[in-house]
């Protein structure tokens, strides 16, 4: 067995749960992924991928906000009864757009 060097993260608990996740469904533990990256990133001189900050519009980021705001208790969810009571609503919107 090859030498190994260790490497210690320091990650929200949170986002670890969801990488195990998504990387032992494709029968990966994290451990494994971090060596796929780091080996890719050497392949490629650099990130595997090109970093980026999203840009999204006006409309998509009060969209993101409204978002956040409902997870918070800030703004409580719309609901609705039927799929009518909805796509009225969404026609009123239209409507006043």
């Amino acid at each position: 067995m090859p030498k190994t060097a260790n490497i210690n993260l320091r990650i929200e608990p949170d986002i670890k749960a969801k990488a195990d996740a998504v990387y032992a469904s494709l029968g990966l533990s994290v451990t494994d992924a971090i060596n796929v990256f780091l080996r890719a990133s050497i392949m490629e001189g650099g990130f595997p991928f090109q970093p980026k900050q999203p840009r999204y519009n006006r409309e998509t980021l009060q969209a993101m906000q409204e978002a956040r705001d409902i997870m918070a208790g800030k703004v409580e969810a719309k609901r609705y009864h039927s799929l009518n009571d909805l796509l009225d609503d969404m026609d009123a919107e239209d409507t006043h757009a």
